[in-house]
């Protein structure tokens, strides 16, 4: 990788370390070299101009390297800029604290010139493969957006002609039967997109867990699946009362969608739903759907909550994405997931989530 204009900021107090890291850098590597003397200096070029990586003396007047690394770690423009402490202060406790404000390598004086060049090309190399990697990220994410917007109102059209065929035009039950098919795969499709937005989202996302009422999103969540419901003649139990727990009441409807409806689907005949909840000894509540389909043999159960993974003894096609999705909501919300089930008794799927404490 050629790191020729690459720009780094030197940070010294002493005259002679300055002039011997500008020549090195400058002519061997045609790196673009900025200076400061201080550590307030520093932290104003560094914003100014969002230098590649900082080279910092720890030994400085007024401010010194630690508290200087720790405002620019602080600071959402320069936060991302590899530090490269230099100091000789060798002792480990100094070390530790100079990676616990954010550094990310020691350079020990008095100075090496192959030592630090190592250390800034190294540094200079991840950091660049670092901001390429984002920039594919963001093109990857603005290109997934486009194509699933295209696609779900490419679906939708179909979904739609077909319902008005299905309901305006006399056709023979032959045909009526592949509209049927038709407009279930519209709708199949559409729920993959969705879902394929939603991981999108999580994966993305930062959120702060706060109380919720449980209550309110199982309401919510069984709202979704009146249909489902109806159609396999399912009953529901649930308990008298919810615990409160802590984490994020839209990504939860979601959990709770996920989990009834592939207990609907996979359940007896009809199916037999119990909802329960278990406050656990360490403050932490496991949630839970038990159903009375067939059970899953251990085999199976290792392959749950990968994406795309199906069962070949079961009828009803699926395509498993609804799993993934769970797993990383739920760890985004500092929990756990995880199945138990034997053949013939059918499985308890369960989520843990913290307590909520009044």
């Amino acid at each position: 990788m050629d790191l020729k204009g690459n720009t780094v900021l030197i940070v010294d107090d002493k005259l002679e370390n300055l002039d011997i890291l500008i020549s090195h850098l400058s002519v061997t590597f045609g790196f673009t070299i900025l200076v400061a003397q201080d550590g307030q200096k520093a932290i104003d070029l560094a914003k100014q101009f969002t230098p590649d990586v900082i080279l910092l003396d720890i030994m400085m007047p007024d401010i010194d390297g630690f508290e200087t690394c720790r405002r620019l770690k602080r600071n959402k423009a320069t936060k991302q800029i590899p530090i490269i402490f230099m100091t000789a202060l060798t002792d480990v406790d100094n070390k530790i604290r100079g990676f616990e404000v954010g550094g990310v390598d020691y350079v020990t004086k008095p100075i090496e010139l192959q030592e630090v060049s190592a250390r800034v090309v190294t540094h200079l190399t991840l950091h660049n493969l670092h901001k390429k990697l984002e920039a594919r990220n963001r093109e990857l994410d603005a290109f997934g957006h486009t194509v699933a917007h295209n696609l779900r109102n490419s679906v939708t059209q179909i979904t739609g002609h077909a319902q008005i065929l299905e309901e305006e035009a006399e056709l023979s039950p032959e045909l009526q039967m592949y509209l049927q098919a038709i407009i279930q795969s519209g709708y199949r499709i559409s729920n993959i997109i969705e879902e394929l937005q939603l991981l999108t989202g999580v994966r993305k996302a930062k959120i702060l867990p706060e109380p919720f009422d449980m209550a309110m999103v199982i309401r919510k969540a069984t709202q979704r699946l009146n249909y489902d419901i109806e159609q396999y003649q399912a009953q529901i139990f649930y308990p008298e009362e919810w615990p409160w727990a802590l984490g994020y009441a839209p990504w939860v409807i979601e959990v709770w969608s996920n989990y009834m409806s592939n207990a609907l689907k996979y359940g007896g005949k009809p199916p037999h739903l119990q909802l329960g909840a278990t406050i656990q000894s360490d403050n932490m509540i496991c949630f839970w759907v038990q159903d009375n389909g067939l059970g899953l043999t251990p085999e199976e159960q290792a392959q749950l909550f990968t994406p795309f993974t199906r069962f070949n003894q079961i009828s009803i096609e699926g395509h498993g994405l609804g799993l993934s999705i769970v797993q990383h909501i739920i760890q985004k919300l500092n929990g756990q997931v995880g199945v138990e089930s034997e053949t013939d008794h059918g499985s308890r799927f369960f989520f843990t989530l913290p307590v909520a404490r009044g």
